[in-house]
């Protein structure tokens, strides 16, 4: 297992085919980052749960691109840092998506939005960045418990 140094930045890419069989694929690429970059057992788990609905949003609405996603895996000291970048797509900023009320009744409730809300809970931050028609997605999470 290969211990990652304060300040040492360690880094791993691979790009996916934008279908949903591909996440046993995308979980197994997770699961190697995790043992690479030495995760802790929870860090796995919000990464491979954020790739998943970061990934699965993709795939269901960014429909005029066939082209394969990349995700990108890489640990700076105490932090991990997970990008999504989507090529030929419009702009999907899952960061101005609102969240959920959770004190609403399930009748006042609207569908949606529930995975954005558990990304906002699960990483530290989210960024988008959109140019040239490529979107990119960048959560970063503390590995301190």
């Amino acid at each position: 297992m290969t211990m990652a140094l304060p300040g040492l930045i360690t880094s791993m890419k691979k790009t996916f085919k934008k279908q949903i069989a591909s996440l046993d694929e995308i979980f197994d690429f997770v699961r190697e980052c995790a043992i690479a970059h030495d995760f802790n057992q929870g860090a796995e788990y919000s990464v491979a749960l954020v790739v998943e609905e970061l990934f699965t949003n993709m795939v269901k609405y960014s429909t005029e691109s066939c082209n394969d996603v990349a995700i990108a895996v890489s640990r700076e000291g105490g932090k991990v840092t997970v990008t999504l970048i989507d090529t030929d797509v419009e702009p999907f900023d899952v960061t101005q998506r609102p969240g959920i009320n959770g004190l609403a009744t399930l009748e006042e409730r609207k569908a949606g939005g529930l995975g954005i809300h558990m990304l906002k809970e699960l990483m530290d931050s989210i960024t988008y960045e959109y140019e040239n028609r490529c979107s990119k997605i960048i959560c970063v999470k503390s590995l301190e418990q």
